[in-house]
């Protein structure tokens, strides 16, 4: 994952120097003040991962992260000192692939993005969607459909029902389960394997 790229977006310089000290020795770094530098930038640089800022100027994070993912299905990671489960839950619904609050160990924020990339890109670009009776499950875009209905699931519940709704009538131990949807980074921690890929 060396030459991979990643936009950081935050209105904080001191931030984001600080993220770049962090990940510039495993990728290539560009920064973005606000949303709407990222939204500009994103087309030209085409980043393997956005990490972004939920508290920036003239387009917020809830609002840049609604306009990418119009667009590109490039793994979006959330970065905010506001650490609070209906926000979480609100970035992940919104279809961000992980959040990190603020402050953060630089050793996790690099195992959370490595986990992000390398489940990213193990699933590729274009996955079309599954039907099995009346689910519908669109990969790319994340969403899962009941009878028409959205059903909001946590990534680790979409994973799981995406492997099961992709090999129908099949019955998989629980170990197997558990590697498929549940990996050890290096450092031992255990991290959710997200299904996005960076359009």
């Amino acid at each position: 994952m060396g030459n991979k790229r990643v936009l950081i977006v935050d209105d904080e310089a001191r931030m984001r120097e600080l993220i770049r000290l962090y990940l510039q020795s495993q990728y290539a770094i560009s920064e973005a003040a606000d949303g709407e530098e990222a939204i500009q930038r994103i087309p030209s640089e085409c980043p393997d991962l956005v990490l972004l800022d939920v508290m920036t100027p003239n387009l917020d994070g809830w609002a840049t992260l609604e306009r990418i993912r119009a667009e590109s299905a490039v793994p979006v990671v959330m970065l905010t000192a506001r650490g609070d489960t209906p926000d979480r839950v609100r970035g992940l619904r919104m279809g961000a692939d992980d959040y990190i609050g603020k402050p953060f160990d630089g050793r996790e924020l690099l195992a959370r993005l490595q986990a992000v990339l390398r489940r990213s890109y193990k699933a590729g670009y274009e996955v079309e969607a599954i039907t099995v009776g009346d689910l519908v499950m669109q990969p790319s875009a994340r969403t899962t459909l009941w009878r028409g209905q959205e059903i909001p699931l946590t990534p680790k519940e979409f994973e799981l029902l995406l492997l099961l709704a992709s090999h129908p009538g099949q019955v998989f131990p629980r170990e197997r389960l558990r590697d498929r949807i549940w990996e050890l980074d290096h450092d031992g921690v255990t991290q959710s394997r997200l299904l996005v890929g960076c359009a």
